[in-house]
């Protein structure tokens, strides 16, 4: 599978790229991450990709040229059409379903935003428009970050074995992951529950199973379509 970057500080995310799973994964073949300057694709020799918005208003917006034409010139040379995702906090909300849909595509475009937002009609050429919590950044880098490492984890063999991803929170289903614990097996008074120490899997399954609803009901009510509490300040 093949991930395409585009963004205004291309050196911002190399570093995290180059190391862990993703490193791994790239070193196998089994993706690719391709990260493009923004600046590149300006209209201009000056490189300015940003504008005063139209109406008035406070900050910069990004202007739709060079965003099409990265798009254009990565569709040509990636000789297929990539899914093209604008990275925006006015997005549907990225979830594991979506990091599955995504590990099925050959290619995956994500576009990152800056300032104080992009051209609306930037969303003409993509496919989707992407938010990863309702809250804002500085611009789509850290998110683009996030969807590439949550989809490369669908791909397969880019984690050795491929049962320690199906167990993870959200893979099937609204369901938060099991509690795990490893050695020792008392630390400051706190043991480890006598079921993970008995070897009777059948128990150890059924235990993690209900430990994992009385988590996700702790801290996701939502996921159950529970009403939650009121909205406060944390």
């Amino acid at each position: 599978m093949r991930f395409d970057i585009v963004t205004l500080f291309p050196e911002m995310l190399r570093p995290f790229f180059a190391q862990g799973i993703l490193l791994g994964a790239q070193e196998k073949g089994l993706i690719e991450i391709h990260l493009h300057d923004l600046r590149a694709f300006a209209p201009d020799p000056r490189g300015i990709v940003d504008d005063r918005p139209f109406g008035g208003g406070a900050g910069m917006v990004m202007r739709p040229e060079p965003f099409a034409r990265a798009v254009e010139a990565l569709a040509q040379e990636i000789r297929t059409k990539p899914f093209v995702v604008l990275l925006s906090a006015q997005g549907v909300l990225f979830t594991q379903a979506w990091a599955k849909r995504f590990a099925r595509e050959r290619a995956l475009v994500l576009l990152c935003g800056r300032y104080e937002g992009v051209d609306e009609r930037v969303l003409s050429f993509c496919d989707l428009e992407l938010s990863i919590g309702d809250y804002v950044l500085a611009g789509g880098e850290l998110a683009a970050a996030i969807v590439v490492e949550a989809t490369a984890r669908m791909v397969p063999g880019v984690v050795g074995r491929y049962d320690s991803v199906a167990t993870d929170s959200f893979f099937s289903g609204p369901r938060l992951g099991f509690p795990q614990y490893t050695r020792p097996r008392l630390f400051r008074g706190l043991p480890v529950p006598d079921v993970l120490l008995s070897g009777d899997h059948a128990r150890i399954r059924r235990f993690r199973e209900k430990e994992a609803w009385k988590k996700t009901l702790r801290h996701r009510p939502d996921l159950l379509g529970l009403r939650l509490p009121p909205a406060g300040e944390p």
